[in-house]
């Protein structure tokens, strides 16, 4: 949502609130209005509250590149309480002066344009979708076309639940009457007639079959194919995208990696946090085609999953040293890794024992894939890296076994680590060697 919405605005407003200060989500919603390049207005709300620390936040947000203009940057900062009203107007004024000198401006007389912010399924209603209007003005009676859906509108509500007749500019309205189901961040364009919209969604819910199967075999940006891609325009910019298991971490690896740029190549780090990496990293990554790297940390299965359907790099490293020979080498186009790493499955522990003589034993449940004696393991507690080993003894009741299934459940043995808890996974892997890939001339 937060990166749809970015996409489509002209000003965004970035909202914190003045007594808790910038959170991991305003990070993340400031990554994404970065990305889509749109400019910012920071309204710090609250300001009613006592403990309200406005100063502490201006200064959380200069860490994150957003300089207030009264302490000689440019992005503009405005105090307000959404309780009160106190500096509401004072917030409209400076997004309108915005506009004026970005000379925003849009035509109400012309046929509506718009952008899908939302859609779902009614039972009552059928299909509804809120749309954004962009340009010209929106009428009930209409006929619209809206990605591969088309309608007559039947009825628009506003944002206060009333029905509308008509909703210009920067208006958001629930439309009803559409064929079908849009998708989010379909566009709206009001037609003719009926004849000419079905034709029109004929044709783009074909163009959209087409660009999705272009999608799945097209090039995805990646630090082997990085310095073989075209440039738009200028120097060529890698997008990085970091995650850590500390803050020590990721202040370290952003430091190593921003100064890696040179003047054929600006290396941006758009996003970075700490903890696991999540949907929301991944769907980021996609909408800017950044390279997402993970240190000391893993995904898990759901996260897999998405970043191979979008094609999205993942790269995980446990030494700084290591990220910054792979974009060293990346750079350069000499990119060519000889081992890759293949994850043989993945177990949850659910009890530990310890025995005298023995040591500890994890009772385990395999819940993806397989384990095999003898294998490397990792050892992850919230998704962090805390030991890599091997597969010291694997057995199913009191049989030495080599290997274990999905769904089914062992006991496991880690050579020289007993620090196993309740909750605790086990990654088994393995590695094969690649043949490097030549570099295009």
């Amino acid at each position: 949502m937060r990166a749809r919405g970015a996409k489509v605005t002209d000003v965004a407003i970035l909202v914190v609130a003045a007594d808790d200060g910038v959170m991991p989500q305003t990070r993340e919603a400031i990554s994404h209005i970065k990305a889509a390049n749109v400019p910012i207005v920071v309204a710090i709300n609250k300001m009613d509250k006592e403990d309200a620390q406005p100063d502490r936040v201006k200064s959380q947000l200069s860490e994150e590149g957003l300089q207030p203009v009264d302490w000689g940057g440019k992005t503009e900062m405005v105090q307000v309480s959404a309780r009160t009203g106190e500096g509401i107007d004072q917030l409209i004024e400076t997004v309108l002066l915005e506009a004026e000198l970005r000379d925003l401006k849009a035509n109400k007389q012309r046929r509506a344009q718009g952008v899908v912010i939302e859609s779902a399924l009614d039972k009552g209603r059928g299909a509804v979708a809120t749309v954004l209007v962009q340009n010209g003005t929106l009428r009930v009676g209409d006929v619209v076309v809206v990605g591969g859906a088309y309608g007559k509108i039947r009825a628009l509500v506003d944002d206060k639940g009333k029905q509308v007749k008509k909703a210009g500019p920067s208006i958001p309205v629930e439309i009803m009457g559409l064929s079908d189901v849009p998708s989010a961040g379909d566009a709206l364009m009001v037609v003719s007639d009926e004849r000419v919209a079905r034709e029109a969604a004929a044709k783009r819910a074909t163009r959209r079959k087409d660009v999705a199967i272009a999608a799945t075999s097209g090039p995805r940006i990646s630090l082997e194919s990085f310095m073989s891609t075209p440039a738009d325009g200028g120097n060529k910019t890698l997008n990085l995208i970091l995650k850590a298991d500390g803050q020590g971490a990721v202040e370290a690896l952003r430091s190593r990696v921003e100064g890696l740029s040179n003047a054929e190549v600006d290396i941006r780090v758009i996003y970075a946090g700490v903890g696991a990496i999540t949907p929301n990293d991944v769907n980021l990554a996609s909408a800017s085609n950044a390279v997402l790297i993970g240190f000391n940390i893993r995904p898990d299965e759901t996260v897999k999953r998405l970043a191979e359907n979008e094609q999205v790099d993942l790269r995980f490293y446990s030494v700084i040293y290591d990220v910054e020979n792979d974009l060293k080498k990346a750079l350069i186009g000499m990119l060519a890794p000889k081992f890759r790493e293949i994850i043989l499955g993945r177990a949850e522990v659910r009890e530990v024992f310890k025995v005298s003589k023995v040591g500890t034993i994890a009772g385990c449940y395999v819940q993806s894939g397989k384990l095999t004696r003898n294998a490397k393991v990792r050892i992850l507690r919230d998704s962090a890296v805390v030991f890599e080993s091997e597969l010291e003894s694997l057995r199913r009741f009191k049989d030495d076994v080599r290997e274990v299934a999905e769904n089914f459940e062992c006991g496991v043995q880690i050579a020289r680590f007993s620090d196993l808890k309740n909750g605790d996974v086990i990654e088994a892997f393995t590695s094969e060697l690649v043949a490097p890939e030549p570099v295009p001339a």
